[in-house]
């Protein structure tokens, strides 16, 4: 195991990243490039420069800690999770980047007593898949896509092994929470929904969670000084959604938007 992670942010307080008040570790580095992803600093697994918010000044993004130095942070809010029932959740990026690092980290961390989630898109090895989630009481899984090839043209890489580790996990995970981030011209549509929704029932998946498409990242291309794709598609809203909802639920599929 490396000494070191590459990690971009570690964000206190967090209330949407899973149960109670949570701290959340952001990994550094992705194999999926995601044309819409409202991280993009979060791609290259090294720190590199971002300008400012006022495009002023060159800062440096990502910087490499220890387990001990992260450990030493998270649990600065120990009172914090112990009092609301929270936590630390790990995500990225793409935590299973780094993913012997993180699995430590969560290790250890469990045997302080703290609950652990994690955010993935849960491309990785198998084995590598299955050791990770030994850690995590609660998964949150991303699906991009149904199809193979449109999977491969909006994230550069294969749907394969994601669906195989996603089926291990709908196996053996007691808290795996399903997610969709919906994309317009990607993967929205009634005719998506009806694909996605036929997949989910053939693997067995009974609950999933719409997360709309947002601008919130727009503005990191810029400081990046990296093209952005989506500079002109409008956010969608939870109302967007109802039609993906409706069509979940007529596969018996119940279905939240957050």
């Amino acid at each position: 195991m490396k000494d070191k992670a590459c990690i971009f942010n570690i964000q206190k307080f967090s209330i949407h990243d899973g149960p109670g008040i949570r701290t959340v570790v952001f990994f550094k580095g992705c194999p999926l490039k995601c044309y819409w992803c409202s991280n993009p600093e979060s791609q290259d697994g090294k720190p590199e420069n971002m300008w400012d918010n006022q495009k002023k000044a060159v800062t440096t993004v990502g910087e490499y800690k220890t387990l001990d130095e992260i450990i030493e942070e998270v649990m600065k809010d120990e009172p914090f999770y112990e009092e609301s029932g929270g936590g630390v959740t790990l995500s990225g990026g793409e935590v299973l980047y780094q993913a012997e690092f993180a699995t430590e980290l969560l290790r250890q961390l469990k045997e302080k007593g703290v609950h652990t989630a994690s955010e993935t898109t849960g491309f990785a090895r198998a084995e590598v898949f299955k050791k990770y989630i030994e850690q995590v009481d609660i998964l949150y899984f991303d699906v991009k896509h149904h199809d193979e090839d449109e999977h491969k043209r909006g994230t550069g890489v294969s749907l394969k092994p994601i669906l195989n580790n996603l089926t291990y996990a709908l196996n053996e995970h007691p808290n795996l929470v399903v997610r969709i981030p919906v994309i317009p011209n990607y993967n929205d549509g009634e005719e998506n929904a009806e694909a996605f929704a036929q997949l989910f029932n053939q693997m067995g998946i009974t609950t999933v969670e719409l997360l709309p498409f947002h601008q919130f990242g727009e503005k990191k291309y810029e400081y990046l000084e990296r093209e952005y794709t989506m500079h002109d598609i409008p956010q969608l809203h939870t109302e967007d959604l109802d039609y993906f909802k409706a069509i979940f639920e007529d596969h018996q599929i119940s279905c939240s938007v957050h």
